[in-house]
């Protein structure tokens, strides 16, 4: 009969603590930077600009259509080849943003084209600016039409960060990884693992909840 030892994941609850502290730090800045390489994205796509939309849709279907995994291991082990290299972190950040950015650039277009030309042709007749316009007519309603789908996209991010493990990045997979290599409690290390991550995809689930009621006047029940 296996009989179970949480000892070792109490003597180090701190170096898990760490771990999800750094992977909520990861996540946060994935997200936010993401977000701007999609609303440019997204801009570029609905642009008459064909050389950006060519460039545009190149990026978002390479990215779509390559595995997370390579995308990493490409940005770490491959770019140091052309002089550029990156500390784990570093190139995990990145490879998070230029992913969660092709992803998140499809949704937010599919929200911009969402809005009605007569709202668009409304604001004109107001004589707002076209950054008025973008901003307040087109921006805002879309990015509350596609809000549920865009911070789906943002947990699922997080739940992709444990990725970045792979080349050493000190997320809260990292640390769960390195005391089952010390420690060899398999079973009990990635049963709270899998709780902590858990918890943590609640948690931006009700935040995002939150700032859906804040800044779009949402119920959270919608």
């Amino acid at each position: 009969m296996y009989r179970f030892n949480f000892q070792p994941v109490f003597d180090n609850l701190d170096m898990l603590a760490h771990g999800a502290w750094l992977t909520v730090q990861l996540s946060f800045s994935a997200m936010a930077i993401g977000l701007v390489v999609s609303v440019l994205g997204a801009v570029a796509k609905t642009s008459g600009i064909k050389p950006l939309r060519w460039i545009v849709d190149a990026y978002v279907e390479v990215i779509r259509n390559t595995p997370f995994l390579i995308q990493i291991f490409f940005i770490f082990f491959g770019l140091p080849a052309l002089g550029i290299s990156m500390s784990p972190n570093t190139a995990a950040l990145v490879a998070l943003v230029v992913n969660v950015g092709a992803y998140g650039t499809e949704i937010i277009r599919a929200g911009i084209e969402s809005i009605p030309q007569g709202q668009i042709e409304a604001g004109r007749a107001l004589a707002l600016s076209p950054v008025q316009i973008f901003r307040h007519v087109v921006l805002k309603p879309a990015l509350r039409n596609i809000y549920p789908s865009l911070t789906s996209q943002f947990i699922y991010l997080m739940l992709t960060s444990s990725v970045v493990s792979v080349i050493s990045a000190t997320d809260l997979a990292a640390a769960g990884a390195d005391l089952n290599a010390r420690t060899f409690a398999s079973f009990e290390i990635y049963l709270v693992l899998t709780a902590m991550y858990f918890l943590l995809a609640l948690g931006f689930s009700t935040l995002f909840a939150t700032l859906r009621r804040v800044f779009f006047d949402y119920p959270a029940g919608r």
